[in-house]
């Protein structure tokens, strides 16, 4: 039989094939990454729930199945804990919720189960998703498998690390400012924000919100492609899933690529300029890689204002009557937004919408946009936010998400990949941004490059 390690070791396409072709059953991949988690997460802390005998029933349904239930018959998944998952506990990161059991599972999460994944459990996040270091007062925090003194990153930074460390060979994540892409990138995994929309959520307060997504990370994108493949698909009760545009093409044989380290406003590190020139370097192997941005004057202001305000609606009631509960950065959260008046609101928007028409001019002449995944290197736990790059000092404590967040306000797809990098240095990612509805285009290049350049994960000295 194959080792517990080896089985580990697996994508999801590639175990998913294992189980097909009857290499292995889906109780013994379960029984490996169960082993898997039990021997690391007590230093790592990627998981607030493991539900191994849930997982194990589930596997055994599935080995008893007399057809192969879906493209993930048997394979194992964590689904970060902001997202409800019916049987097994969902904290939002908050303790306010530790014994919160939903009766229902999120859409995407019915998806999966219907694919044939196996939940093992729920991956850590910040309260509510809101925190720079992946830590809550139930567990955390989730250290970086690469060096556990530093940070995963927030918000998705349990499901980073869980890929990364081969605890599960895929995870669900959400992204509203860089949650997806800042783990993949502290963590050297692969991860995908799609087009608002792409994978519905009917259940969204705001029908129109298109700041946050739902989004999967992984250790290569071809399981990217298809956990989007499975959960993607329109439902009536999402305005946004409804208006999904397709403008999808081949890839050119030498696509044309701007690159920008910055956006032009965002402040970035100098070893991470450093590091994203080289990947800009690489690239040129196999495109044309030309300096440039999309106007993005005012975008720093339109996500605080935007995001503030979506906030300050969601989590108002909570601050005024639970507030000695919840942690110092969801009360600022909250907080930022308490004053905004409508017409703050409309004047974001209206900015937005320049930007996004500027992010559209820009794709008239090339097929795709590079920026770093990340504007800073990987930082100590103890550091609880990023207040300062360079020595210089940040407005807000959001500021240094402004190279992902950008991205956010407009509601362009992006794939994160690993870029190369030498033996002693920390990991590092890129984001590959193209116009909404593009996702295979980005699918199609992603794999390119981690097959030709090597932009790809490499695994962490695991004990």
């Amino acid at each position: 039989m194959t080792s517990d390690r080896s089985v580990c070791d697996l994508t999801a396409t590639a175990l998913a094939r294992a189980l097909a072709k009857g290499e292995l059953s889906s109780r013994d991949a379960v029984e490996a990454h169960l082993a898997r988690i039990a021997s690391l997460d007590s230093q790592l802390a990627a998981f607030v729930t493991v539900d191994a005998e849930g997982a194990r029933r589930a596997a055994d349904i599935c080995d008893a199945a007399p057809t192969r239930v879906g493209p993930l018959h048997g394979v194992p998944i964590g689904i970060k804990d902001l997202t409800d998952t019916a049987g097994v506990a969902t904290t939002y990161g908050s303790a306010l919720f530790r014994d919160h059991i939903p009766a229902e599972d999120d859409l995407g999460v019915a998806r999966l189960r219907r694919a044939g994944a196996i939940i093992l459990g729920k991956t850590n996040t910040p309260e509510f998703g809101f925190g720079a270091v992946c830590t809550n007062k139930l567990c955390g925090p989730t250290r970086n498998p690469f060096d556990p003194v530093l940070t995963s990153g927030g918000s998705s930074g349990g499901s980073a690390v869980a890929v990364a460390a081969g605890m599960v060979p895929l995870a669900h994540g959400t992204d509203f400012g860089g949650s997806v892409r800042t783990p993949a990138s502290f963590c050297d995994v692969a991860s995908i924000r799609p087009t608002p929309g792409r994978i519905p959520a009917p259940h969204r307060p705001l029908g129109w919100d298109m700041l946050a997504t739902h989004g999967f990370l992984a250790r290569g994108v071809d399981d990217l492609e298809l956990a989007l493949s499975i959960c993607g698909g329109g439902d009536v009760h999402d305005p946004l899933s409804i208006g999904v545009v397709n403008e999808d093409r081949p890839v050119a044989v030498r696509p044309r690529i701007a690159a920008t380290p910055d956006f032009g406003i965002a402040a970035v590190a100098r070893d991470v300029r450093a590091r994203f020139a080289a990947a800009c370097e690489a690239l040129g192997a196999v495109a044309d890689v030309v300096p440039s941005a999309p106007d993005c004057g005012g975008a720093i202001e339109a996500f605080r204002t935007l995001r503030a305000a979506h906030i300050a609606n969601g989590y108002g009631e909570l601050l005024k009557s639970r507030r000695a509960e919840l942690t110092p950065t969801v009360i600022w959260n909250i907080e930022a937004g308490a004053k905004l008046s409508a017409e703050d609101y409309l004047n974001a928007e209206r900015r937005r919408t320049a930007i996004y028409r500027s992010f559209r001019e820009l794709f008239s002449r090339a097929d795709f946009l590079v920026a770093p995944a990340a504007s800073v290197l990987p930082w100590p736990n103890e550091i609880s936010d990023v207040t300062t790059i360079d020595g210089a000092a940040l407005e807000t404590p959001i500021d240094y998400l402004a190279v992902t967040f950008i991205v956010s306000l407009v509601g362009f797809p992006v794939l994160t990949l690993p870029a190369p990098r030498a033996e002693n240095e920390l990991p590092f990612g890129i984001q590959i941004i193209a116009p909404p509805g593009c996702e295979s285009r980005l699918f199609a290049f992603g794999r390119t490059i981690e097959n030709k350049l090597g932009f790809s994960h490499r695994w962490p000295q695991l004990p």
